[in-house]
C-alpha cells in the first residue's frame, strides 16, 4: 500500500487473535489521506491492514471493496464497529476515537471482535512482522 510509513501488526489481547499480521501505518497527512485509496482487493486480503492515526473516521470513497473498520480510543480499547463497509460511502465520525484500524471484511467476525476489546498495535521498525 503506497503511502503507507511503517510496518506491524495488530492482535485482538481480549481473544487472542491476530487481526493483521502485515500491518500498513499511515500516521502523516498524505498516508492517512490516500489511505487504501487505489489499493485492490487482492492486495488486501487475510492478514493485512491499515492503521490510521490520528483519525476519528473513515470514508471508502474511491474504493473497489468492503472493509472491516475498528475505531480505537487512546488506550487501544474498541469503541466502535463498521463491518463490511461498502465502497462509496461514509462512516460516522467518533469524536472519542483516536485512530482508526482498517481490515479486510470479516475479519472481525472470524476473529470474534466485540466493542470494549483492547487491540495491540505494534510497529516494527525494520517492517518484519509475526507469523500468525
Amino acid at each position: 500500500m503506497a503511502g503507507s510509513e511503517s510496518q506491524g501488526y495488530a492482535l485482538n489481547q481480549t481473544r487472542q487473535a491476530y487481526l493483521a499480521t502485515r500491518l500498513d501505518v499511515a500516521d502523516g497527512h498524505w498516508s492517512r489521506l490516500r489511505g487504501l485509496i487505489g489499493v485492490r482487493a487482492d492486495e488486501f486480503r487475510d492478514g493485512r491492514g491499515l492503521w490510521i492515526t490520528p483519525c476519528h473516521g473513515v470514508h471508502t470513497l474511491g474504493m473497489r471493496f468492503p472493509i472491516d473498520v475498528l475505531y480505537l480510543n487512546s488506550d487501544q480499547v474498541v469503541l466502535h464497529i463498521e463491518t463490511k463497509l461498502a465502497p462509496w460511502r461514509f462512516a460516522p465520525i467518533r469524536v472519542h476515537a483516536t485512530s482508526v484500524l482498517e481490515l479486510p471484511p470479516t475479519t472481525l467476525q472470524s476473529t470474534g471482535t466485540r466493542l470494549g476489546d483492547r487491540i495491540e498495535i505494534r510497529r516494527s521498525a525494520n517492517g518484519k512482522s509475526p507469523s500468525a
